[in-house]
């Protein structure tokens, strides 16, 4: 679409995907059939119907509990807007942070998360915490009837009813080194 393409055949999905046009084909397939024999894809259609899919279209109430180095960099830096997130407010407990604006959302203090989320249904909750303060803020969030997490902490965690999401940055960086080192051996 950023590119101007209005049409886009399955062959050349498949290629730019590093897949097979058939598995294109079969896998879109299982979301209804939106593409035309001897035509291929609509582009806008196609990213709105990936889009409705994934659940893009349909805005989620995040909160964020730690802003801190790694929750300053995701509030002020990822516009969660086109993925279907409105990050409505942030919370920690430093009193140094509380008050200040990260990418236009006011840090308030964690003490206030309750009285918050009787007022705004909270869709999801990202986490940023420190490990030992992680199984604590769980229990607060399931209290609270949040629905999901995603979850930064060191810690993977599992709540019973809720969606988790655990992200391991540090998995992602094992990944990057094994691709480094093995494009640095010798073709066989």
């Amino acid at each position: 679409m950023q590119k101007g393409v209005t049409k886009i055949s399955s062959t050349e999905l498949g290629r730019r995907m590093g897949t097979t046009a058939s598995q294109i084909r079969q896998d879109l397939n299982c979301f209804g059939g939106f593409g035309q024999q001897g035509y291929g894809y609509n582009v806008v259609l196609l990213h709105d119907k990936i889009g409705s899919i994934l659940g893009l279209d349909v805005a989620k109430n995040a909160v964020m509990i730690g802003a801190g180095n790694l929750g300053h960099a995701l509030g002020a830096n990822m516009d969660m807007k086109p993925l279907g997130f409105n990050l409505v407010r942030i919370f920690d407990i430093n009193p140094k942070i509380v008050g200040q604006t990260i990418g236009n959302v006011e840090v308030f203090h964690i003490d206030t998360l309750d009285e918050f989320a009787k007022s705004v249904n909270i869709d999801v909750a990202i986490l940023t915490l420190p490990k030992a303060a992680t199984s604590p803020m769980i229990e607060k969030l399931d209290g609270l009837g949040v629905k999901a997490i995603w979850n930064f902490s060191n810690e993977d965690i599992e709540v019973p009813g809720m969606i988790v999401e655990n992200v391991h940055l540090s998995d992602s960086l094992m990944t990057l080194s094994y691709r480094v080192a093995d494009s640095k051996k010798p073709e066989e």
